[in-house]
């Protein structure tokens, strides 16, 4: 029952809000956001202690209320994508001039490309952005539960554009269909600062011990295409995008290649995280 109730939710989520002028949908997410500040319940407790990590014991408190405004505006952005044309995905994003050019140039030459992302802003926005300049992007999403919610989530990427795969129970390893696309030139878009697996590489971030996914780094190593963290953050109209190119080392056994270069990618994440706290989308444990 309780699954069924979420499903529907979600269901209700991209029917109704689709649906609703913007001003006001924006209205609505934002008393929800402030609601759930004023609340204090066990989600905005775990957003206060993981920005409290990265800002230290002086932090304000008001970053919290604006930390779960911008998760509301994911959502609000969220539900209404599909509804949204090339030219507002366009025009809703915005990359620095420097990074659009590595990309540009990294989908031309036949590489490949590799983004790594945090939980940062909208980053569904930037994969229908990237789809929209007509770069194919493959990404991986978590099997949610009820498999109806994964289904529809699955049908709402590739909606957008994106080619998505299974993170468990798919027909092939994840990795090498991702290796695959990469000698394609595909773009692959992958979420990085949280370990679903339990035994993904111990990192040093903002100054404690995490575990970050090692699949970046093993498709960086593996197949030499370019790989770049990206920064994603909110202004008042569209989502921001940097990209910060990240150099596996050469020497030394892979699995020490790969914890380097994992490690690189967690410093990455951190300056551009620390540029813009509010966006960094956080609300589970993430520090050992």
């Amino acid at each position: 029952m309780k699954d069924r109730l979420i499903d529907l939710g979600y269901s209700a989520g991209w029917g109704i809000v689709r649906a609703l002028p913007l001003p006001i949908a924006k209205k609505l997410f934002r008393a929800a956001a402030d609601r759930a500040y004023k609340g204090n319940g066990p989600a905005t407790q775990r957003l206060r202690r993981n920005l409290r990590q990265i800002v230290g014991e002086d932090m304000p408190d008001t970053l919290v209320r604006d930390g779960l405004r911008s998760y509301a505006r994911y959502w609000m952005e969220a539900f209404r994508l599909p509804s949204q044309s090339r030219a507002d995905f366009l025009d809703g994003f915005f990359m620095v001039p420097e990074s659009y050019q590595k990309l540009k140039k990294g989908a031309a030459d036949g590489r490949g490309v590799i983004l790594a992302l945090p939980h940062v802003a909208n980053w569904d926005v930037a994969g229908a952005w990237v789809v929209s300049h007509d770069w194919p992007l493959i990404t991986v999403a978590e099997r949610l539960k009820p498999e109806t919610l994964f289904e529809r989530f699955l049908e709402y990427r590739e909606k957008l554009g994106m080619k998505v795969l299974p993170l468990t129970g798919g027909q092939r390893p994840p990795l090498d269909v991702l290796a695959e696309h990469l000698e394609k030139g595909w773009v692959v878009a992958l979420l990085g600062d949280r370990d679903l697996s339990k035994n993904g590489v111990e990192v040093r971030f903002f100054g404690g011990r995490t575990r970050m996914p090692a699949g970046p780094a093993i498709l960086a190593i593996r197949t030499g295409s370019p790989l770049y963290a990206v920064d994603l953050w909110f202004d008042e109209q569209r989502t921001m995008a940097r990209m910060r190119e990240v150099v596996p080392p050469t020497d030394g056994p892979l699995d020490e290649r790969v914890k380097r270069t994992t490690q690189l990618l967690a410093d990455a994440y951190a300056a551009g995280i620390a540029d813009h706290p509010q966006d960094w989308h956080m609300l589970q444990k993430l520090w050992l």
